[in-house]
């Protein structure tokens, strides 16, 4: 079969898939196994293992506020390693490869360092080298910016989305994301022994548990991929077998059954609150604090205002964002002046999110949910819901309990899903860490 008749298939490769030498010529393997069986094939490849938290530890030894573009400069570097050397592996195999920065393989981004956002992917060389007969191996996470076209960053996670702003761009048939796990469960299966794996799940679930703090596809990603209708299939690097299939909702019930009205269970623990203390009660104030926020490319979850009780008041405002952006955060937030009487933060808070599309029809989850954590004598700080979403704001340190106690109540286990369908068949699943 010639290239140019051929199925694309975009393969990406998470850190743990390509720590080592080993893992990198299994890789290899599989990529070259796509492409004997009559693919076009690219894979996306993250840096090897700890290789990313390396480097930033090598720029905090320097400065303690490394500068945005220099820590893209340096950040980058991982996934070009991993790439190159995975070519290398190629060659030795007898296939033809070629190994490309992100910038070589067109993609384009905003000026934003270390979270940049791809606004164009040009893959003419990509295009030109699979005509070619090579495979192709691009460094994920990483583009280049078109104001100065310097080196920019896609923050972390970021190779998720270069592989699928890749299959967009390809029309490939399916964006492989290979993984240390065997595809996307009912909660973190570290935290919960027997979660369970979900074959099928559709954008609008992964979406809400990507942003509730499921980690195996990164947010963006997900939402590039339902924009641009590309299938995502999520596997593991170490073993064979199907994974988690993520894709539209339209293909997803032609799949599967009536979903329980619970069914899954994400958390994080990356989060931090600030609140800040009288601020005035009048228009335009919270627009000022946001707008400032924004400004500072910080991303905010969970927002709480009390109102004042009498006029002579002030409110309080609380809010949650990840625990890596506080500094940032209260520096922005104090450089606006009399805004408020203070500032207040707490870095030791976590998050558990209850997602259920069947929720829009089922009364009481909300109840149940705060029973479970009452009887386990977990506090509630903070809570935020959409239709098919409970977060409840919560110590750090209860986090794992949470998780597995709203697990086993909404009856989420692999041995519970059986119970109820001895014919093996699965309920319309979503996603968890």
């Amino acid at each position: 079969m010639s290239a140019s008749n051929s199925k694309t298939v975009v393969m990406k490769f998470g850190g743990t898939s390509v720590a080592g030498a080993e893992q990198i010529k299994r890789a290899a393997r599989r990529i070259v196994a796509a492409r004997e069986a009559g693919n076009r094939a690219v894979a996306v490849l993250s840096a090897r293992g700890k290789t990313t938290d390396e480097l930033v530890a090598q720029a905090l030894e320097i400065s303690a506020r490394p500068e945005p573009r220099e820590m893209d400069m340096l950040l980058s570097t991982g996934e070009r390693i991993s790439c190159a050397l995975c070519a290398m592996a190629i060659h030795d195999m007898g296939h033809k490869a070629i190994s490309l920065t992100g910038s070589q393989a067109g993609i384009v981004t905003d000026s934003s360092h270390t979270k940049a956002r791809i606004i164009d992917v040009r893959a003419e060389r990509i295009q030109a080298a699979l005509e070619e007969d090579h495979i192709v191996l691009v460094a994920g996470f990483q583009g280049v910016s078109t104001t100065n076209h310097d080196v920019t960053t896609l923050g972390r996670g970021g190779s998720d989305t270069t592989a699928v702003a890749l299959a967009a761009a390809l029309d490939a048939d399916v964006c492989e994301i290979y993984t240390d796990v065997a595809g996307v469960f009912s909660a973190d299966p570290r935290i919960v022994p027997d979660a369970r794996k979900i074959p099928v799940a559709t954008f609008e679930e992964t979406l809400e548990m990507a942003a509730s703090g499921a980690r195996v596809l990164q947010l963006r990603s997900v939402e590039y991929a339902r924009n641009h209708g590309v299938r995502i299939h999520c596997r593991s690097s170490f073993e064979d077998g199907p994974g988690t299939l993520v894709v539209s909702e339209d293909e997803t019930e032609q799949q599967t059954m009536e979903q329980p009205f619970v069914t899954a269970i994400t958390h994080s623990v990356d989060e931090a609150r600030v609140t800040l203390v009288g601020i005035r009660d009048e228009p335009g104030v919270a627009g000022e604090i946001f707008n400032a926020l924004a400004d500072a490319g910080i991303n905010v979850d969970v927002i709480i205002q009390n109102e004042p009780v009498s006029d002579d008041e002030l409110a309080d405002l609380s809010f949650t964002i990840d625990r890596a952006e506080l500094t940032t955060a209260t520096d922005t937030l104090a450089a606006l002046g009399d805004v408020s009487e203070g500032i207040r933060t707490d870095d030791q808070i976590g998050k558990v999110s209850i997602i259920g599309a069947g929720m829009r029809s089922h009364p009481g989850v909300a109840a149940k949910v705060f029973e479970v954590l009452g009887r386990e004598e977990i506090n509630i700080e903070m809570i935020s819901t959409s239709p098919i979403k409970i977060s409840c704001v919560i110590s750090a340190e209860q986090v794992p309990a949470a998780v597995r106690a709203l697990h086993q109540a909404f009856e989420l286990g692999a041995d519970a899903v059986r119970a109820e369908d001895p014919e093996g068949a699965e309920h319309r699943p979503t996603v968890g860490t």
